[in-house]
């Protein structure tokens, strides 16, 4: 378990940047250079460096260097762990919900059954 803490902790701390999260939107698409994923940002290359290596040390990417070209992929078994526990934590707040509008509803008509007017 504390494997898989560490696993969503860096997974979530890669996605917390909109410019990495631009970078795996691409990524999804299909494999890109470098410098393809430079295209759209207006930053300096060792900048986006620093990105993808946050990405990568957060097993979200993979890159592989042939010649002068680095490639990178996406890795999706850490996006799926992500996204496993978001739906575990929504089904958690569903079930509490639920309760609560049962709850809700159940003093509504308490209410309801003890007004003498109604």
């Amino acid at each position: 378990m504390p494997n898989y803490q560490m696993h969503l902790d860096s997974t979530f701390h890669a996605l917390a940047d909109p410019t990495r999260r631009a970078v795996i939107a691409r990524l999804i698409q299909g494999p890109a250079s470098v410098s393809e994923l430079a295209a759209p940002f207006d930053m300096a290359l060792p900048s986006l460096m620093q990105h993808l290596k946050v990405l990568e040390r957060g097993g979200l990417i993979r890159s592989q260097k042939e010649g002068r070209v680095r490639t990178c992929r996406v890795e999706p078994a850490r996006l799926t762990e992500a996204q496993d526990w978001l739906a575990e934590q929504r089904a958690l707040w569903e079930r509490r919900l639920d309760r609560l509008d049962d709850y809700l509803k159940e003093m509504a008509a308490k209410e309801n059954s003890d007004d003498p007017t109604a």
